[in-house]
This record gives structure tokens, C-alpha cells and sequence, in this order.
């Protein structure tokens, strides 16, 4: 009964078919073994992906083992790997848990390309994605976040969330099929437990249904959402530019807060950080907010938003080209090009961010000015000012990049050769 009601899932859900082949992840635990035993049952064309993460000492050794023996028994082929997991965590300063996350989906992917498989089919069942919509709701969320776990992201595929724990217990156990347990599952320790062992019995005590409750309401908010989402997209799509976010655009949409968190979240902003920058449009320009990988600063009319670069900045590469002054030659006037006087020029050209202090003569001008005046006459983002380059002669500027060249370089009556400059960006 149980097989059959997993298999009308992957139906409705158009999981996957009879033709196609599936990658199935096998940890050694109740969960993935039975999907392993649904799948083969019902005569899918499978191989077996396993992860030796090297956390829990001889336990992750012995997992490993139980599910070569399981392939041997099954008769399917099988693939493992082994990550220094705690190593990848420090180095990429993050915490266990996601190093785990990170390092097997790549993985997935990386050996679904290799075999050839059509799909990597997970075993997440119902009371995972009950949890999943706890912990995010604990955390704060919006109306995405309290959506459970989806039966298909890209190429990963859920068949088994349609059935719970139990269920998953009584099909093992009617079958006489072996598991290994994770000992750390066990352990009051990290949040999903906490909600698994503690909360929800806790809620069940007040509604014995309350599993079956949450499920239907994450049924009802999925078509919800699907109406949600549109009218998001949508006001996105009216709010922002190539700058970034336009208040005053934002200002107008029915639910200004609402639109800016859904576009922000998902970049890592914490609902906390989302609540200050909301504030902060109506402030003076100049704040600042990070998430792990973006930035968004107020400026004047605009939140502009971007995506952080590495510690190592690298430069654009300068392009020189040397010409011969001709009469039919036409200087160039687009910003994206300098052209200098190549007689005046006496050091190699070399190309660095501008620097607080630094002065040039803008083209046209006689006296110099400073580059941060020239920015601000300009009326330059925080962010694009943060991105200038200045190409440099010795000790002056002679072109602030893809903006004015240096009057002192400048191509005039007597130049009989000239340095082309253009750069691009790696």
C-alpha cells in the first residue's frame, strides 16, 4: 500500500519515469533505505551515491560498510567518496552542518553528470518538510519560507514525501530491512532535533492531528504562493534598474516592505537587517548593510545592491595601443577610451584604485582637482566610487577609467603619436 502510494506520487508530481535514471542518495538510515527498496521494487533503473563525512569516527566507517553490503544485496552499483568535512567548515568559515550540505550536493551533481543519470533522488519524507517549515518559521520567514520541502529542485527529486516517520518504520519492518542509525539524531543538540524531539510532541499534546494540519496548510500556502510569487515578480521587475532599487518606485507598490524583503532575502539578508534598511530609505544617504555575499547601501534616490568581490582584488586589464597620427585620424570622444599625447608620456602606465588625496586636471581644464570632488561633482553611487581605477604616469593620473582623461596628456595640434587606452575588466 505504502509502495503504491509513493508511486502515485512520483506520478502526480511527474517526478520521473520508468526510462530515466536515477541517482539515489544512501546514507545507511531508515529513510534512504527505503527509498532504495521503493525504488527498486518498482523496477527503476538506479545507481547508489554514499558520503563518508569523517564526523562521527568509527559510526561513519560503519555506515559506510552497511551500504556497500546493502548495493551487494540490491545488485546495484554504488559510489562513494569521503570529505574532511570539519576542514572545508573552518576554511570557507562555516558550520558543519552546511559544509555537509554543500559538499554532497556538489558531489550529487558532479557523479549525476558522470553516470549519465536523469535525476539525484533524496530521501526527505513529510515529517522533514513539517520541520523545515518550523525551523524557518522560528527563524522568521516569509510566505516561501513556510512552503515545506519541495518534491523537485533542478534535478534533485523527493519521491518520499508523501509518507511520514511511520510509515517509513512499518514498510522497513513488514519487509524485515536493516538500517543504521546516526547517533547524533538522537542528541537535543541542533535546532531541526530540538523541533523534531522536543516541539513538535509538544504541540502534538495540544493537537494530535497537528502534523496532518501543517501538511494541508502547506499544501493550501504552495497554490498561495504560486499567485504570490507572480505579483512579486512583477513588482520587481517595476522597481528596479541597473542602479539598483528606486525608492521611490518601491514607495508606490501596495506593500513596499513586503516587495523589499522578498527581493532581499534570498541574498542572505536576515529579516532583522531587511527591517533596518526598510528604515533607513527615508534617512540620509551613506548606510550600509552586509549579508555574506552582498552589499545594499541607501544612496540618494536608489538602494543599490552588490555582490561582494573576494579579498584579492584584481585589476582590469589595461589595453595600449600605440598609433600613428594621421590627418584622417578621429579622436575618439566615448568615456570608455583615452587617447594621450605618447611623447608626453615618460613612466610605463599602470592602473590602480583611486586613493583619497589623488588629484588630476579633467580634460578641458586648466587647475587640478581632487578625484573626490570630481566623484562627488559627478554625483557618483557609494558603490561606483568604491569601483573607480585610475591609469597612471609616474606620480599623475591621466585618466580617471571610463570617465575624463588628464588636460596635461592631452592630444593637441603638434602630437604626431598617440597611446590609445581602453581596459576590461577580467
Amino acid at each position: 500500500m505504502i509502495i503504491s502510494k509513493i508511486q502515485r506520487y512520483i506520478d502526480e508530481q511527474h517526478l520521473f519515469t520508468l526510462e530515466d535514471k536515477i541517482l539515489v542518495a544512501v546514507s545507511g538510515g531508515p529513510d534512504s533505505v527505503a527509498l532504495l527498496y521503493v525504488l527498486d521494487k518498482l523496477g527503476y533503473n538506479l545507481e547508489v551515491a554514499h558520503c563518508n563525512f569523517h564526523l562521527r569516527g568509527d559510526e561513519s566507517d560503519r555506515d559506510e560498510r552497511f551500504v556497500r553490503e546493502l548495493c551487494k544485496t540490491f545488485g546495484v552499483v554504488l559510489h562513494v567518496t569521503h570529505f574532511d568535512t570539519k576542514s572545508y567548515a573552518k576554511e570557507y568559515h562555516i558550520s558543519i552542518e552546511m559544509a555537509a550540505r554543500d559538499l554532497r550536493y556538489d558531489w550529487f551533481q558532479s557523479l549525476r553528470l558522470q553516470v549519465g543519470a536523469d535525476w539525484i533522488a533524496i530521501a526527505h519524507h513529510r515529517d522533514d518538510s513539517i520541520e523545515t517549515m518550523l525551523m524557518n518559521l522560528i527563524r522568521g520567514t516569509g510566505i516561501n519560507g513556510l512552503l515545506g520541502i519541495q518534491p523537485q529542485n533542478g534535478y534533485v527529486v523527493r519521491p518520499l514525501l508523501c509518507i511520514d516517520r511511520e510509515e517509513i518504520m512499518n514498510l522497513l519492518n513488514e519487509n524485515g530491512l536493516h538500517f543504521v542509525l546516526d547517533s547524533t539524531n538522537m542528541e537535543n543538540e541542533f535546532t531541526r532535533n530540538k523541533i523534531r524531539l522536543d516541539l513538535i510532541p509538544l504541540m502534538e499534546s495540544i493537537n494530535p492531528s497537528v502534523k496532518a494540519a501543517l501538511s494541508l496548510t502547506a499544501i493550501h500556502l504552495n497554490d498561495a504562493a504560486k499567485i504570490y510569487n507572480e505579483a512579486i515578480q512583477n513588482g520587481r521587475i517595476r522597481v528596479t534598474t541597473d542602479k539598483g532599487i528606486v525608492i521611490d518606485w518601491l514607495m508606490q507598490e501596495p506593500s513596499p516592505h513586503a516587495l523589499l524583503f522578498e527581493i532581499l532575502y534570498p541574498l542572505g539578508f536576515t529579516p532583522p537587517q531587511i527591517d533596518s534598511i526598510f528604515t533607513s530609505l527615508n534617512g540620509q544617504s551613506g548606510k550600509m548593510f552586509e549579508s555574506e555575499a552582498w552589499m545594499a547601501v541607501k544612496d540618494r534616490d536608489c538602494l543599490l545592491l552588490k555582490k561582494k568581490q573576494s579579498n584579492q582584488i584584481i585589476s582590469p586589464e589595461l589595453i595600449i595601443e600605440n598609433i600613428d597620427r594621421t590627418p584622417d585620424f578621429i579622436i575618439p570622444r566615448h568615456p570608455g577610451f583615452a587617447c594621450l599625447d605618447a611623447n608626453l608620456i615618460k613612466h610605463p602606465l599602470t592602473i590602480r584604485k583611486w586613493q583619497s588625496g589623488d588629484k588630476f586636471v579633467p580634460f578641458g581644464m586648466n587647475g587640478s582637482k581632487l578625484v573626490s570632488d570630481y566623484m562627488i561633482d559627478k554625483k557618483f553611487s557609494l558603490l561606483k566610487k568604491e569601483d573607480q581605477w585610475v591609469v597612471c604616469c609616474g606620480d599623475d593620473i591621466v585618466w580617471l577609467v571610463n570617465e575624463r582623461s588628464d588636460n596635461r596628456y592631452r592630444i593637441t595640434d603638434q602630437t604626431k603619436n598617440i597611446i590609445l587606452l581602453k581596459v576590461k575588466l577580467k
